[in-house]
């Protein structure tokens, strides 16, 4: 039962609409973190959330996505059991409530991390998982900083190749991470994944949750600020204060901008996949470490000035890479035209 698998004392790590999540313990003493419905609550919604998540971990097997262990549902109680990650949200450590900030490698890291898991969820699962409600706290961190995505309970089984290329459902999701055209058509594909993977990465840089009321009214919407921002050539501006600047960091971040306005396309025709999502942060990644280390700093051969604004594009690519870096040699413009739409 339950009460067998929760910790007496400083057990509550979490609470959501679904219920709260406590520390456990299994019968041979392996933590665990068990996730319990509120008492009494019986309305389909939350019975719905609780199937799909039991289905889909039960599915589902990746370094980067909380390990499902069981689950209860028995006498009105409804409890999911999976692994303990010790280190909390990365909405947290953003917030500095984890100790001292994070620092860039670590956020690039982390990227990388949530983009394989999300790729594994779209491809690699054994049948397509939309994941519907990737943000910040919904990524723990273990003591190494490696992320694991959770919460799958508004995950859709997607379509194969063969079906159709859509789902007609009602939204779910969290304000500030929405797809805007799934909200509007109602059609959801993996590219309303995409699109909710684009704001955490403006998340992940600028330090700042997808909607800020208390700030002034033109940077209340995150993502539209870092347009903004960025369609001016200030992406500067829009580093977290935590990170300090350097010539390597602030190559980086203009490429992971660059990919987050991607991600961020009005229509899911002009985003990119999750896998090319992560094969281009591996590659900044790579580039990033380059600079990091070298004395004095240098931009990689392998890059190139495309631009008299200095900007950086890769020149060594695949065919299919090249076809689709073409569609984004005008970011910064397109950021510019998608910015004074949205005005």
């Amino acid at each position: 039962m339950p009460q067998d698998l929760i910790h007496p004392k400083n057990n509550l790590i979490g609470e959501g609409g679904f219920g709260t999540v406590y520390k456990g313990n299994l019968d041979d003493g392996t933590l665990v973190a068990v996730k319990r419905a509120k008492m009494g609550v019986r309305d389909n919604c939350r019975n719905m959330e609780f199937q799909t998540e039991i289905k889909t971990l039960a599915r589902v097997e990746h370094c980067n996505l909380v390990r499902f262990i069981g689950y209860v549902e028995q006498d009105g109680e409804k409890v999911v059991v999976v692994e303990y990650v010790p280190n909390g949200t990365l909405r947290e450590h953003l917030d500095c409530l984890q100790g001292k900030p994070l620092d860039f490698a670590a956020r690039l890291d982390i990227a990388i991390d949530i983009a394989h898991a999300v790729t594994y969820l779209h491809m690699y699962a054994d049948h397509p998982i939309i994941h519907r409600d990737i943000k910040s706290s919904n990524v723990l961190l273990t003591e190494t900083l490696r992320a694991k995505v959770t919460d799958f309970g508004f995950a859709r089984f997607g379509m194969n190749e063969s079906e159709a290329s859509y789902i007609t459902t009602q939204v779910k999701g969290t304000a500030g991470y929405l797809d805007p055209e799934y909200l509007k058509t109602y059609q959801l594909t993996e590219k309303s994944d995409v699109f909710s993977f684009g704001v955490l990465l403006v998340e992940l840089i600028s330090g700042r949750r997808p909607i800020e009321p208390k700030r002034d009214r033109k940077e209340t919407i995150t993502a539209k600020w870092v347009i903004k921002n960025f369609s001016e050539g200030n992406a500067k501006e829009t580093l977290d204060p935590n990170l300090p600047a350097s010539p390597s960091t602030n190559f980086a971040l203009e490429k992971i901008l660059e990919l987050a306005l991607q991600c961020m396309a009005p229509t899911r025709q002009n985003r990119p996949c999750m896998r090319r999502c992560a094969e281009i942060l591996w590659r900044i990644r790579k580039y990033y470490r380059e600079l990091f280390n070298s004395e004095p700093p240098s931009v990689p051969s392998q890059w190139r000035n495309s631009s008299s604004n200095g900007r950086m594009e890769p020149h060594h690519l695949s065919s299919k890479s090249k076809n689709e870096a073409s569609k984004s040699c005008s970011v910064q413009r397109s950021a510019k035209q998608v910015y004074c739409k949205q005005n």
